[in-house]
């Protein structure tokens, strides 16, 4: 059984076509890149994924059961979540009211009656390298680096088994980078899959099992790490040619 599958996904705005005919799978506990141009199709795919935008056609199904159908709540209970390349919290909730929402099963209802879990609040936020100073702190408060952690909290509040992280080292420090690379391989020994966006191909490399490339929509490319940066259409379109 693969985590997720992707087939045939098209998108269409019109006359343009965002995404054309894009098929791929990703094994559970596997961590695949995309990679591509900007204005490639990278974003409009974890949209499609998550529901935001609705797939002109194509199927797109998780861990066996197709998923192409459901709201993004729904989606997001069946386990698959994403983070974005703008850091998205509730500003004006808390860092602990922010993970809360993630635990709140089914609705704001549940959210407001439900009594909250602090433990498990402490536990997810603690286990993605955030302190317990900054429990009380608005998101406001964080650096970049804390900003993406939270990220990492909320999907990991939700019971995420999929998650697909767009640009998660943009706007991060080397050392930034570094600490979210060591959560992202923790959770990885840990049994969790993703789909990385990542213009940083060098902090991309130690992270994925394989990856796949897209321009103008198609996928061009998919194989180890180097094979798709050797192949020649990826160094046309993504690189420029270059090295």
């Amino acid at each position: 059984m693969t985590a997720l599958a992707v087939r045939n996904l098209v998108k269409r705005f019109g006359g343009l076509t965002a995404t054309n005919d894009v098929s791929f799978d990703i094994a559970p506990g596997q961590s695949v890149g995309l990679i591509g141009p900007n204005g490639a199709g990278k974003t409009t795919i974890f949209s499609q994924v998550m529901g935001e935008l609705r797939q002109s056609a194509g199927t797109i199904t998780l861990f066996g059961n197709e998923i192409s159908g459901l709201s993004t709540p729904g989606r997001i209970r069946r386990g698959v979540c994403r983070t974005y390349q703008v850091p998205r919290p509730f500003h004006d909730l808390t860092v602990a009211e922010n993970i809360r929402v993630g635990l709140a099963p089914n609705s704001i209802w549940q959210l407001v009656t439900r009594r909250p879990d602090h433990a498990r609040e402490a536990e997810i936020a603690l286990g993605v390298g955030l302190r317990e100073t900054d429990f009380d702190r608005a998101p406001t408060e964080l650096s970049m680096g804390d900003l993406r952690k939270l990220e990492f909290a909320r999907t990991l509040a939700t019971g995420a088994r999929v998650m697909l992280l767009d640009e998660v080292f943009a706007g991060l420090t080397v050392g930034e980078i570094q600490v979210v690379s060591d959560l992202i391989l923790g959770l990885r020994r840990d049994g969790m899959t993703f789909l990385m966006v990542s213009h940083d191909l060098k902090a991309l490399e130690p992270l994925v099992d394989r990856v796949i490339a897209i321009d103008q929509g198609r996928k061009i490319a998919e194989g180890s790490y180097r094979e798709v940066l050797d192949d020649p259409d990826v160094r046309a379109s993504y690189l420029g040619g270059q090295g």
